[in-house]
Parts: structure tokens; C-alpha cells; sequence
């Protein structure tokens, strides 16, 4: 079996135009292949048809920490917009988002590849693109929460919307796919694409892209205002600027997101 690539997306957060557009680019690659690493719903104002498209074309679709606590029935905090978020979707949906695996292993180009949406203990953890060592080893242990498989080699994940890519001296190779729907910084959506030999363990090419595909986020945002969306303003912000929505609301000048270094700390 000769090279093969899969898709992998993150974090759609009920932004259909920008699905659409990504799933497009997609396309044209030529690409069969789509794992979805989770968050469908919440943010924007499209779950429901989120839900459904990726339920049709992606062939893995993995837990994301919203598409566990949003439907939740015992969920304790809320919001206006959580409650419209949650009842955008059908109740089948927050069935079907509730169930979906917490991650997915497999082989390519003899690397043991794992995939989850936050961490390896829980949806609810997050790891942000400015880690210390004993949280990124941390991503390649064996949990209650991922089991018992062969340790990976390669970990992706999403959650943060901060794409990046990190390897140590043992090759362990940890990366994040970003947003499609709702990402940071730069909000044009960006995805992953694998490309290496399936279910090989033989060393072999093995690859990892970055893409990000432009779209009409006016538009989109036009889609919420029309359903009277609430949080229209956070919105925006996010799929416009790729400005955080809680550094809007508490009115904080969003920074650079790595910590300053202590050898060039100001006087």
C-alpha cells in the first residue's frame, strides 16, 4: 500500500461556513479520509447542521469538552447562550455527541499515532501551546481515560484553536490541529493532514501540513445575527480578529500567549 493522507479537524464549534470551506479544500485534494478531533457545537450558530455534516463525512468523530457538558443534563452552570447552543441541537444530537470515544489509535509509517481532543486524562484538561516538560510527556501516557494500547509515538489534539508542532529527542511528536470554526490569532480555519503508509509498522515518508483555508467569516456572522444568536459581539471578535471572546468581556488586552522567559525578564 503506497502513501495515503487523512484529514484531521478540530474545533468546528458550530461554524458551518468555515466546515464547508475546509471540507472543500478537502476535497479538491483529493483527500477520503476525515477524523474529527471534537467540539461541533457551541460558539456558532450552526451545531445542529455541524453535527450532521460531520456525522456524514468524517470517518473518525471523537469527544470534545463541549460536546460533553453542553447537552449534559446535570450541567449546573448556564448561560443565555449556553441554552441556546444546547437547544440549536436536536435531542438525538446530544445523545450521539455524548457517546462519541474519548480517542482514536492507529499506524502510520510505523508510528503509533493517537488522537484526542485535550489531554490523555480528560476533555475537561486543558494543554496549552506554552507547556512544561511533565505535561507533554504526560500526552503519551496510557490513562483511564484512553487505555491500555501500545504507547504512542505521535499525539494531535485540539481544544487550544493554537496550532503547533513539537518533537523531542525520542521522536515523540506532539502536535495541534487548531480550529477550524473558531480559531485564535489568525482566525482563518486551519486543519491537518497526515500522509505517511497505513497500518505499516515499518519506518517509512510520514508527514505532517498545516493548512488554512480563507472563507466569508462576514457572512457567517451574518447567519447569527439573523437567528439572533446571543454573544453576537464574542463572536465576532473571535471569527473576525481571532480575538479570545472572555478577554472581550473582561475587557483584557489579549497578549503574546507564551510566557516570557526568565533570562529575559524586564528590569
Amino acid at each position: 500500500m503506497g502513501l495515503q493522507r487523512i484529514a484531521l479537524i478540530s474545533d468546528v464549534h458550530g461554524n458551518l461556513s468555515a466546515l464547508e470551506a475546509v471540507l472543500a479544500d478537502i476535497e479538491g485534494r483529493g483527500i477520503e479520509r476525515v477524523f474529527n478531533l471534537g467540539d461541533y457545537v457551541g460558539k456558532g450558530p450552526r451545531g445542529s447542521a455541524v453535527v450532521d455534516l460531520c456525522r456524514e463525512r468524517c470517518e473518525v468523530n471523537i469527544l470534545g469538552n463541549w460536546d460533553d457538558f453542553l447537552p449534559n443534563p446535570a450541567r449546573e452552570f448556564d448561560s443565555e447562550g449556553l441554552r441556546w447552543w444546547k437547544n440549536e441541537l436536536r435531542e438525538d444530537q446530544w445523545t450521539w455527541l455524548r457517546a462519541l470515544p474519548f480517542s482514536h489509535d492507529f499506524l502510520l509509517s510505523g508510528r503509533r499515532i493517537r488522537l484526542f481532543h485535550a489531554s490523555a486524562t480528560s476533555v475537561h484538561r486543558r494543554v496549552r501551546f506554552d507547556h512544561d516538560e511533565q505535561e507533554f510527556l504526560g500526552m503519551f501516557e496510557n490513562t483511564e481515560a484512553t487505555g491500555d494500547g501500545p504507547i504512542p509515538t505521535v499525539v494531535g489534539y485540539g481544544d487550544t484553536h493554537d496550532a503547533f508542532y513539537e518533537v523531542d529527542l525520542q521522536r515523540r511528536t506532539l502536535f495541534n490541529t487548531g480550529s477550524v470554526g473558531n480559531s485564535m490569532s489568525d482566525p482563518t480555519p486551519v486543519y491537518v493532514i497526515l500522509e505517511g503508509i497505513p497500518d505499516s509498522i515499518d519506518d517509512a515518508p510520514f508527514s505532517i501540513q498545516f493548512v488554512r483555508v480563507p472563507y466569508d467569516a462576514h457572512a457567517e456572522l451574518e447567519v447569527a445575527r439573523a437567528l439572533s444568536m446571543p454573544e453576537l459581539n464574542g463572536y465576532e471578535a473571535e471569527i473576525l480578529h481571532g480575538l479570545y471572546r472572555g478577554d472581550l468581556y473582561a475587557n483584557t488586552t489579549p497578549t503574546y500567549h507564551r510566557r516570557p522567559h526568565p533570562a529575559i525578564q524586564p528590569a
